[in-house]
């Protein structure tokens, strides 16, 4: 891992590729892409190719592109019913109990953070909570598949009192989703689930095909195509944030355990090859160790050949004064997930400002927040945390103001919105207030 010294030292190097890179793509996906559109393609391009061929061909266009792009025969997109509660005999059992207790969690999480409506009937306002009607789940297959991401978002939504929850998760080889992706999908409650990945799958939910329905929200991560596709069909549908690499940021001093300052930062390194794992420490010699406690490991993983390039290229050690540094940088840095390996822990959660989601103490650690703790693991990456939130409750509602005025407040009211009206130029505004003043001086009038 590469070891820095200084606040200001530690910014010029993580501000290297810091955020989501939407531009550039391996050579081996150039090469696909190359191959499927006939000539050499942005990724931004492409994607623009495959919203419109989905939006003007629906289910054809999504037939072609799985074809072309994964090699995959598709027949039929929903997987049926009972093929879902066939999927319990592939998985091991297990699996499933994990599965089903780390789905209680998240949904009590939900529910103690569930906001409320609410009416001042003396003021005459208010607020509705309103959730949204039907919501697009999109859950990544990849290298590996992602039942963790179904719970965490799926079950927020239905949590919120989304009425329809649909799922489109790429599908493997037989043209099906994982069995283990269709199993968290029943537990958590999802409608419909479809075997459809990619940018496609994201113009599908927007647009609608003969098959897969349009929604009003989509959310979850997934690769470069896939974010860009949230990013270009925003506005004719909600979504709930673009999302790059993943990355963790620990803060520890000298009393923090290396091993499992370096178990952590590598269970982060082994997500992707751009994810981010950074140590800021207050202890040259804490640094020190977990750096070869991390070169030790490393060659025991199974997916070394995914975590070996984000720790050499990505990781990063900063060596500071103090933990008010630490903090400094922690907050400007405005990780997805911040877990802070000190003594009293607590004691800092007040200078955090900047942070998707924080994990105080050794033993309240980032693998449980990915899999069973409670919240989403669906959080700002690339310093977004300065403006987001993680997935939640809130991502599936609105807020509609009500006004319900007492005649007497609304008699108290309108001169002052007369005046601004005719500030403004805005002689009918005021005309329309002035006119409900004169009625309520004399109804008989």
């Amino acid at each position: 891992m590469k070891i820095v010294r200084g606040v200001e030292e530690s910014k010029i190097v993580l501000s290297v590729d810091r955020g989501i890179n939407l531009d550039t793509v391996p050579a081996h996906v150039q090469a696909t892409t190359e191959r499927v559109f006939g000539e050499p393609l942005t990724p931004q391009r492409t994607v623009e190719k495959i919203l419109a061929s989905v939006k003007s061909e629906g289910d054809s266009a999504i037939r072609r592109l799985a074809k072309a792009i994964e090699g995959v025969e598709l027949n039929e997109f929903e997987v049926a019913r009972a093929e879902i509660k066939a999927s319990y005999d592939a998985v091991d059992r297990s699996v499933i109990e994990a599965l089903e207790m780390s789905a209680e969690r998240v949904e009590k999480y939900h529910r103690s953070a569930k906001p409320e409506s609410w009416m001042s009937f003396d003021e005459g306002y208010g607020g509705l909570v309103v959730p949204c009607q039907k919501v697009g789940a999109y859950v990544p297959g990849g290298t590996a598949p992602l039942p963790s991401t179904v719970l965490m978002s799926a079950i927020p939504a239905k949590v919120a009192g989304v009425r329809e929850v649909l799922v489109c998760t790429p599908p493997t080889s037989t043209g099906k989703p994982e069995a283990v992706t269709l199993v968290a999908s029943d537990i958590a409650g999802v409608d419909r689930v479809f075997g459809v990945g990619g940018a496609q799958a994201i113009g599908a939910m927007t647009y609608g095909t003969e098959t897969i329905p349009s929604v009003d929200i989509i959310c979850g991560p997934g690769n470069i195509f896939v974010t860009l596709a949230k990013k270009q069909v925003y506005g004719e549908v909600g979504i709930d944030g673009l999302y790059g690499p993943t990355e963790t940021l620990i803060v520890a001093d000298e009393t923090a355990n290396q091993t499992l300052c370096a178990a952590d930062l590598l269970a982060q390194a082994e997500h992707d090859v751009l994810a981010r794992p950074v140590l800021v420490t207050t202890s040259e010699a804490l640094a020190d160790q977990v750096n070869l406690e991390i070169q030790t490991r490393l060659a025991r993983l199974s997916r070394e050949s995914v975590a070996r390039p984000a720790i050499e290229n990505r990781a990063v050690i900063a060596i500071v004064d103090s933990l008010d540094e630490a903090m400094e940088l922690a907050n400007w840095f405005a990780p997805e997930h911040l877990c802070l390996m000190v003594p009293d822990s607590w004691s800092w959660v007040s200078s955090v400002r900047n942070a998707g989601i924080v994990f105080l103490g050794e033993f309240s650690h980032e693998v449980l927040g990915d899999y069973v703790a409670g919240p989403s693991h669906v959080m700002p990456t690339g310093g977004t945390a300065r403006f987001n939130s993680g997935l939640g409750i809130h991502s599936f509602v609105k807020i509609m103001p009500v006004v319900a005025l007492s005649n007497a407040v609304s008699s108290q009211i309108t001169a002052g919105a007369s005046a601004i009206a005719r500030a403004e130029g805005l002689t009918a505004h005021a005309e329309a207030a002035e006119i409900r003043e004169e009625i309520l001086r004399d109804p008989q009038g």
